[in-house]
């Protein structure tokens, strides 16, 4: 562990920080989720200025910049610190990515503030503070969770001695981990089981820091496995016992699904504390001068009426932010704000070691100790998807194949000798149980023409399966619709002779007057005031068969109901919306059959529209002959699971009302999507309508499963024990 002093700010550049005029300009570097939380800290703060925005998508920075008023955009830190925009910069990239990009920023002469972890290694950290100190400027670690209102207050009790000698100490971090089961699974974090303690476990190790200090001694129990479609194997619970002086610390990491608890207790001398940082509460318990029985009244009674106190705080600081009447959020965007405004008070002079590159590498010394406890061996090298060209020239193209039945799809079709060739945008998003000698991986965008192109030599067959991460219109408009025009444009270019598009049965209207849904019904004649997804699906049909009937574009669609299966998750939402993983609220009585479909028998219906004769310009849905209702579905996933859901039937005017609400509050606040919203479509997500699916079982000799029980076994037993597992 290295112990050697590192100033990160020398005395001359300090004198000159505290003689600044006007506000820091600050650059994010990195646009993902992270960037809007910093950018809303930066505008709230009079001190800092939000100059510029960069990432190596240029499209992300711009949509991050127009959001939040950044007059500056790059695709390169070489270009935004050459630009001479910005006086400090946010790392908030992928961890493995931290280092060098601060040391470029730092050589460049701008202060650094970096997201958590710092780096992933310690030796780094301490470059890093060197680099700082040679150039006269800060360099600091943000750890949002110590600003964290509640945490504070525990923080200052145990301070100020309010709580006495600490005994006892439990920080509890248990939260889903979603890429574990959707990916994707390429990223850093999942290529070594030990790095989840660099990334996620800095936040327990900055509270053991902070609280108790630097420990004597580490011992950690790693388990719950799962094996991962990377082939790696990822340890989903953390327990590591620590000692300091007269205090023991537990900390009990969880990634598995299940309630979320981000808590720490503290049992001390005089009180014991419990802070809820993830629910923004604290409590204290202390003695009272009354005798037992009454001690334990009073004491439960002002725990019960702090808890109620901070709730309603909670709440209305949510309502007043949502009004735009108060510049206090989210307990989370708080502890951003707190965070941010500390490093820059420290620049400015004001040290807090919360935010110092010398608590940031110590967090990491910490972090590094936990992993090399645990018996876990570092992985070398990261497992890699299949690379290079097919053991045949491929002839079918897949987009979308990291999906759920863009995954099914490619396993049939290599299983059928069917040379694939799959567009990703990383070759670890693939599973390892597809890397085969039929299936060919090419890394790319199918938003960028040239990667398209590449991808398209030789191709006769292309599936378009590809979907957005998208949220608005304006998003769904740019991120699907267009690039699906731009996909059959080279699809055109490039003489390939069928473009299968899978659409969505959701652009049909399937409410109670829909009767009977065949290929020949018309989509949603009211799709404009549908849901975005909806909406953009019908779209690009639009966009497609315009294109076939000006330009003979050879495109087939495919429409599959609500499919289930392997790999996918059994918190279906076309079951009704999920809360937390353990209410579902029903669209509806949820006594009318749903338009189920297995994900095999959904690749099987697209396998067979590759040599399926004169089919352009057609759709087929995909709706299998067994439909359980909403009702009927739960009990069996109840029944596999060995677990009790509130399930709640829920009217259509519930949720009409509900959302209607929600559109008044936007208009208040004018909020750019405020579309007033439709009964109509709550009405269609009851799937109240039947389907015909007789023209693809005609046309395409498509044979969908038709006994129950293993409509049941593959679609809800399999899919509830592996998601549970």
């Amino acid at each position: 562990m290295s112990t050697a002093p590192a100033m990160e700010l020398s005395a001359a550049p300090q004198s000159a920080a505290r003689e600044r005029r006007g506000p820091w300009r600050v650059g994010l570097l990195g646009a993902g989720y992270i960037a809007d939380w910093h950018a809303k800290a930066i505008r709230s703060s009079g001190r800092l200025a939000l100059a510029a925005v960069c990432d190596r998508v240029l499209s992300r920075a711009e949509a991050v910049a127009a959001a939040h008023r950044a007059p500056h955009v790059y695709a390169s830190l070489t270009d935004m610190l050459a630009g001479g925009a910005v006086d400090a910069v946010h790392v908030l990239l992928p961890p493995p990515d931290h280092f060098a990009a601060a040391r470029e920023a730092l050589r460049a002469g701008v202060h650094v503030y970096l997201e958590k972890p710092m780096c992933v290694e310690a030796g780094q950290c301490q470059e890093l503070l060197e680099v700082a100190r040679r150039n006269g400027r800060r360099v600091g670690a943000g750890h949002n969770f110590l600003f964290a209102e509640s945490y504070q207050k525990l923080r200052a009790d145990v301070k100020e001695g309010a709580l006495g000698r600490l005994d006892h100490v439990t920080i509890n971090w248990n939260c889903e981990l979603k890429q574990l089961t959707s990916g994707p699974w390429d990223v850093w974090l999942l290529r070594d089981p030990r790095n989840v303690v660099l990334e996620i476990g800095p936040h327990v190790a900055a509270h053991l820091l902070d609280l108790v200090g630097e420990p004597e001694e580490v011992q950690v129990r790693v388990g719950n496995p799962v094996d991962l479609p990377n082939g790696r194997v990822f340890y989903r619970r953390w327990q590591v016992r620590a000692e300091r002086g007269g205090t023991a610390v537990d900390l009990n990491l969880s990634l598995a699904a299940g309630f979320g608890e981000q808590t720490i207790h503290v049992r001390g001398s005089l009180a014991g504390a419990t802070c809820d940082v993830g629910r923004n509460v604290y409590v204290a318990r202390r003695h009272t001068t009354y005798m037992d029985d009454i001690d334990r009244y009073v004491m439960l009674k002002g725990e019960a009426a702090a808890i109620a106190r901070q709730a309603r705080a909670n709440l209305c600081r949510y309502v007043l932010g949502k009004f735009k009447l108060s510049r206090r959020d989210s307990a989370y965007g708080s502890g951003i704000r707190a965070a941010v405004e500390a490093f820059y008070r420290s620049v400015d002079g004001a040290d807090d070691a919360r935010v110092s590159g010398n608590f940031g590498r110590s967090v990491i010394e910490t972090c590094e100790r936990i992993a090399d406890a645990s018996g876990l061996r570092p992985v070398v090298q990261p497992v890699r998807a299949a690379v290079g060209k097919a053991a045949r020239r491929p002839g079918v193209l897949v987009l979308g194949a990291s999906g759920f039945i863009g995954r099914e799809l490619v396993r049939q079709l290599a299983a059928a000798g069917r040379p694939t060739r799959v567009l990703v945008r990383g070759k670890g998003r693939l599973p390892a149980t597809l890397q085969t000698e039929f299936v060919e991986v090419v890394e790319g965008d199918a938003s960028r023409e040239q990667d398209l192109d590449s991808a398209l030599e030789g191709i006769a067959h292309v599936y378009h399966l590809a979907k957005p991460a998208a949220r608005t219109w304006a998003e769904y408009q740019r991120l699907d619709v267009e690039v699906t025009r731009l996909i059959a444009e080279r699809c055109l270019a490039a003489g390939v002779e069928r473009l299968i598009y899978t659409g969505s049965i959701a652009s049909y209207y399937s409410g109670g007057r829909a009767g009977t849904i065949t290929e020949e019904t018309s989509l949603d004649r009211r799709i404009g005031r549908r849901n975005n997804y909806a909406r953009s699906k019908a779209r690009c049909e639009e966009v497609l068969l315009e294109m076939h009937r000006a330009h003979k574009l050879p495109v087939v669609i495919a429409r599959p109901g609500i499919v289930l299966g392997r790999a996918g998750s059994p918190f279906h939402s076309g079951v009704g919306m999920w809360h937390h993983g353990a209410i579902c609220r029903l669209w509806g009585d949820g006594e009318n059959a749903l338009p189920l479909v297995l994900v095999e028998d959904v690749a099987a219906g697209l396998v067979a529209m590759l040599d399926a004769p004169g089919i352009e310009g057609e759709s087929f849905n995909f709706i299998g002959d067994v439909c359980l209702s909403a009702r009927e579905y739960l009990s069996e996933f109840t029944r596999a699971a060995e677990l009790k859901f509130d399930v709640r039937p829920t009217s259509v005017a519930a949720f009409y009302l509900a959302d209607m609400v929600k559109w008044g509050v936007k208009v208040l606040v004018r909020h750019p999507e405020r579309r007033r919203p439709s009964y109509r479509d709550w009405e269609s997500r009851t799937q109240r309508a039947a389907y015909d699916c007789s023209k693809a079982k005609r046309v395409l000799n498509w044979r969908p499963v038709t006994d129950r029980e293993e409509l049941i076994r593959r679609g809800i037993v399999e899919p509830v024990r592996e998601a549970l597992a």
